[in-house]
């Protein structure tokens, strides 16, 4: 996608310190194969089941830690002050984060009610589907599942969302695409969490599923990793969990996982 701007909740900042990388040692480059040594020449279940493997032992933050994070991770390239929205691709300043309308919060891409796992650590504060997002444009959204149509958010042009499903614009597409796919093989049910599985249907509920299996394969493929998301990856792997999101790394395992 590209580069989504940021915000920062007014009156809400926290000054709490997201912990170091857990190692002194020097990170692989960006998609190393010495990183995913254990899952080269791998495919199907074996590779997915490899990948659950290399990423699940990473640092885990407070939902406080969150903020102070995602203006790291976010923030604007053109504008240190400020994160980018992830649905709206707009620039707001990192001291905008907040609960009122026009303030910018944390969006859980894979949406924390499909499967209940809520804002305790883990799941709810991991930030390889962690966004800053207008509120309202987050409220908006909700809990929906992925998929096209619907009508035009208006202070998010570009997206679209009906009943039971939302489309993010054009590019941000392959960005949800990749996020769903990590959390679908990071937390596969081992560490107290759920076993959050992608599957082909909208509505889905409390249920520990996301969709829609099909229309996120094809937004993977036309949205590939960008230099702002390739760098948010990065960052989160040196500075905050010490793991990796393996689709913007590797984009075409997704075909391999998910055929």
């Amino acid at each position: 996608m590209t580069a989504p701007t940021a915000i920062t909740p007014s009156g809400t900042t926290t000054t709490t310190t997201p912990p170091p990388p857990t190692t002194s040692t020097s990170p692989p480059p960006v998609g190393s194969d010495d990183y995913y040594r254990d899952a080269i020449g791998k495919t199907g279940p074996a590779l997915k089941a490899a990948l659950h493997g290399i990423i699940k032992t990473n640092t885990k933050l407070s939902y406080d830690q969150v903020w102070e994070a995602l203006k790291v991770t976010d923030e604007d390239p053109n504008n240190s002050a400020n994160v980018m929205l992830f649905y709206e691709n707009r620039s707001l300043s990192k001291s905008a984060s907040g609960g009122n309308p026009d303030d910018w919060n944390r969006e859980h891409v894979w949406a924390k009610s499909h499967g209940d796992f809520g804002t305790a650590t883990g799941p709810g504060t991991d930030l390889h589907h962690l966004r800053p997002t207008d509120v309202s444009v987050n409220s908006a959204r909700g809990s929906k599942d992925f998929d096209m149509g619907g009508s035009p958010v208006g202070e998010a042009p570009g997206n679209f969302t009906d009943a039971d499903s939302w489309e993010p614009a054009n590019f941000a597409k392959g960005d949800v695409a990749r996020m769903i796919f990590y959390m679908a093989v990071r937390y596969a049910g081992g560490d107290g969490f759920p076993d959050l599985e992608v599957n082909n249907s909208v509505n889905n509920g409390t249920n520990p599923f996301m969709g829609k299996l099909s229309v996120l394969k094809q937004w993977s493929e036309q949205d590939p990793p960008d230099a702002f998301e390739k760098r948010r990856n990065q960052l989160i792997f040196e500075r905050f969990q010490r793991n990796r999101n393996p689709f913007i790394d590797h984009p075409e395992w997704v075909g391999s996982i998910w055929p």
